[in-house]
């Protein structure tokens, strides 16, 4: 039972992998592939081998694939307003040139530059990254998330409509749930602790070993070249916390919990469903 369907589970998070996924979420996007085909695939190498961890969380990636798409039929048009299904439309302090900083890859800080500079070269990214650069853009930087939506829709190759802008307006917190603030620091350390995905996307940071190359403004003169943090550092505590959706438009603050991304495998295969 060789393959990577069997250590799926293990290796969802890897943002520098090709076979840390599927890859199949482009021609699901674009009609290429049926879900369903792929579902009965599953099936019947669950039948012929066992289930797995690995099968369970890719069926699941393809369920939450559905219910973006049916969360867009019943709320229509909402998916795409300012404030969402929210009550209320919230004040949004980042502008142009947040927003720049974003799209080139040059927030200063490594696990979102990386990313971002990852998707304006190829047309894609990991479901890791995905969710950290939308978190960092909404709840950091402050730019508001239809932004962010639009500049994933016309670069992504698995662009799905559906799935991306439920995803953001979600990460945005204005569908009634908790908003879910990642701290990329702390992701970036864990999910790529020796900074080989860094050292890919940014030369200037190659040079460091991998105790700096996560916070190269700890160190004098270690990110020369790189940009200046865009914002404080001291909103990445090395503690974990999450913040919750913050009532009548007032920004949420952090608390103690069991991680940033609490809630992270539930409706967490984002912006086009990256399986």
């Amino acid at each position: 039972m060789a393959g990577p369907i069997w250590s799926y589970a293990e290796t969802r998070n890897n943002m520098l992998d090709f076979d840390a996924s599927s890859k199949l979420s482009p021609y699901l996007a674009n009609g290429c592939l049926s879900p369903r085909q792929v579902f009965q695939a599953l099936r019947r190498t669950e039948a012929s081998n066992r289930a797995s961890a690995s099968t369970y969380w890719f069926t699941f990636s393809l369920l939450v694939r559905d219910f973006f798409h049916f969360f867009a039929r019943k709320h229509g048009a909402r998916i795409f307003h300012p404030h969402g299904l929210a009550p209320e439309r919230p004040v949004w302090r980042g502008g142009d040139q947040e927003f720049e900083l974003w799209i080139n890859g040059k927030t200063g800080y490594p696990l979102v530059d990386a990313n971002m500079r990852e998707l304006r070269a190829t047309g894609w990214m990991s479901n890791r990254g995905r969710q950290n650069v939308a978190s960092f853009l909404i709840l950091d930087l402050q730019v508001d998330w239809r932004r962010g939506a639009e500049w994933f829709e016309s670069q992504l190759l698995d662009y799905d409509v559906c799935s991306n802008w439920c995803n953001w307006v979600m990460a945005a917190g204005l569908v009634g749930n908790r908003t879910n603030r990642f701290n990329v620091v702390k992701q970036s350390k864990q999910y790529d602790p020796e900074g080989a995905y860094l050292r890919t996307w940014l030369p200037e940071l190659r040079h460091l070993p991998a105790e700096q190359i996560h916070e190269p403004w700890r160190w004098p003169n270690a990110g020369d070249g790189y940009a200046a943090p865009s914002v404080s550092p001291e909103r990445f505590p090395a503690e974990r916390g999450r913040v919750r959706h913050a009532p009548k438009g007032k920004r949420g603050g952090v608390e103690d919990g069991r991680g940033w991304e609490r809630g992270d495998g539930g409706l967490a295969r984002f912006m086009g469903v990256e399986l």
